[in-house]
């Protein structure tokens, strides 16, 4: 094999490979059998049959794509480990010259990881906003917790917003009944836009026992963008009460006797929650900084590749809820084209903080021990609600394994940056992965609210 390397930008270059057609002698053999034991001629045992035989059934010619096909990648990775090239993502090929008996000429574009200069760590400085909790942050969790023990009291007078109603909807399309349109004795908060459009303006005013009718149109189903008449009978009024806020009411609702040890231990949790964050935000304004210090460009395949992976997860999650991505843009008021920017601009970004933190690990010669690795197998098969074992060998055939382990590697990287990187809060309190640490574990160890 000979090969050669072009540069064509710091991210990007073009192998020109040519393979005598000896080399791919191993390859032919090795098409000959597979196809051998796909194809069925009567007389043959299946994997005995002979190259003419098959050449006459199948074609020469598909031998040889397929030798090919198999020949490529080996062939790619030999020429990158000759140039020494550090590849990423996957090389788009090209066949510029290929007849039975003659050598095999192609080109690779791949994308490359650019040589980066990391500044010094310890040069970089970063400051965040530091953490406050206003009073009506506890407040709003006050509120959480006296609408999660709100009680329905039947009350005599007309609904209003707020109330909630025990109602019977009938709905019909030119006095024909709609499939499901019906429903009787349901609970349904006035002004919660939870049942038909046009509902909750109707109930606001009526009590008990009195109906009303009213104009809806159908979203789905077999009458959808038909106009429904709605038929609603109110059976009941109901007034939401909430608790006072006292010491009752803390004894209710949590472990504590006051309220005063409730307001603490809600201003406790909020501090470290908004701490977590805060530690967060100053590890993405440090990378930040790194990215644009080190001036790392983007390797255009894969940032496509990225793309393409993170569009087909939104479109995946969205069917998942019975949604398109027309839809979410509709809802969004986004044309595609901003969509696949705001991806563009998050996988350039994903890209370039990955491409540093390889960088730093490989200068800081960052190792992943068989613990570490199994921890996070294990942690991922969780979230995945598989075996361990199991999750492991999914990887492993589907050769995301390597991914893994490059995920850790960089994750130990990020943390020595955070070791070496200024963080502090603006009133110049130094922060620490250790903050992160121990808020952390407290979160964990604390009530799983």
């Amino acid at each position: 094999m000979k090969s050669t390397v072009e540069t064509l930008s710091p991210t990007r270059v073009k192998l020109a490979i040519e393979v005598p057609f000896d080399e791919l002698k191993p390859s032919l053999q090795k098409a000959y059998r597979e196809i051998g034991a796909q194809v069925q001629v009567p007389g043959f045992r299946r994997g005995k049959i002979p190259a003419a035989v098959i050449d006459q059934r199948v074609g020469r010619g598909a031998v040889l794509n397929e030798a090919v096909q198999e020949a490529i990648p080996q062939q790619i990775l030999a020429a990158v480990r000759e140039h020494d090239v550090k590849t990423l993502g996957r090389p788009e090929v090209e066949i510029t010259e290929f007849s039975d008996n003659e050598p095999l000429k192609f080109t690779a574009e791949v994308d490359v990881r650019p040589e980066i200069t990391v500044p010094d760590l310890k040069t970089i400085s970063v400051t965040v906003p530091a953490v406050e909790i206003g009073d009506n942050e506890i407040d709003e969790q006050i509120n959480g917790l006296r609408e999660r023990f709100a009680t329905l009291k039947t009350v005599d007078r007309p609904a209003a917003e707020g109330d909630y109603v025990q109602l019977d909807l009938k709905a019909t399309v030119d006095g024909e009944e709609v499939p499901g349109g019906s429903a009787t004795n349901i609970s349904h908060e006035v002004g919660s836009k939870q049942l038909l459009p046009g509902l909750d303006e109707v109930l606001v005013g009526l009590v008990a026992d009195a109906d009303a009718q009213f104009t809806t149109q159908l979203v789905g189903g077999d009458f959808a963008g038909r106009d429904a008449d709605v038929e609603v009978k109110v059976r009941s009024v109901k007034d939401k009460q909430l608790p006072e806020v006292d010491d009752d009411f803390a004894q209710m609702a949590s472990e504590f006797d006051t309220l005063e040890e409730l307001k603490n231990d809600l201003r406790e949790r909020l501090t470290k929650v908004k701490k977590v964050e805060q530690i967060y935000a100053a590890r993405d304004e440090a990378l930040k900084q790194l990215v644009e210090a080190a001036d790392i460009p983007a390797p255009e395949g894969v940032v496509k590749d990225e793309v393409e992976g993170r569009k087909q997860a939104m479109t995946d999650q969205l069917e998942r809820i019975g949604a398109t991505l027309q839809d979410y843009l509709t809802s969004e008021d986004k044309t595609e084209e901003q969509i696949d920017q705001e991806l563009t601009e998050a996988a350039q970004e994903g890209v370039r903080i990955q491409l540093l933190l390889d960088t730093i690990a490989d200068a800081e010669d960052v190792q992943v021990s068989d613990d570490e690795f199994g921890h996070e197998i294990v942690h991922r098969a969780q979230r995945a609600q598989m075996q361990p074992q199991q999750y492991y060998d999914q990887l492993v055939q589907s050769g995301a394994a390597a991914a893994v382990f490059g995920d850790v590697r960089r994750g130990k990287a990020l943390a020595s940056v955070m070791e070496q990187v200024e963080m502090k809060d603006s009133e110049g309190t130094v922060l620490t992965l250790d903050d992160l640490r121990a808020a952390s574990e407290d979160e964990h160890a604390g009530h799983n609210h």
